[in-house]
């Protein structure tokens, strides 16, 4: 499966215990979406068009209306590296 660098970011923080926050306008879409760590740092690179790409992989899922987390798909697509810097 092809996964950018971007959703490879996106996917390494869910994976470390992160989680993306959401909300949903009034006719259920999605509006606003922000990728939050484990500690509670905001992932800057997380857009509307990331998430999008992601749920529709599913890659990340969402249970019971609860924030975004990684999927178990997911957790097999993730490539393994140390850390997630821009080099």
């Amino acid at each position: 499966m092809n996964i950018s660098k971007n959703e490879q970011r996106v996917l390494h923080v869910l994976a470390q215990g992160g989680q993306i926050s959401y909300a949903r306008g009034p006719n259920g879409r999605l509006i606003h979406a922000e990728c939050v760590t484990h500690d509670g740092a905001l992932l800057v690179g997380c857009t509307l068009d990331i998430v999008a790409k992601l749920r529709r992989k599913r890659l990340i899922e969402s249970r019971n209306s609860n924030p975004y987390r990684i999927s178990a798909m997911g957790r097999l697509s993730v490539r393994a590296q140390a850390n997630n810097r821009v080099r």
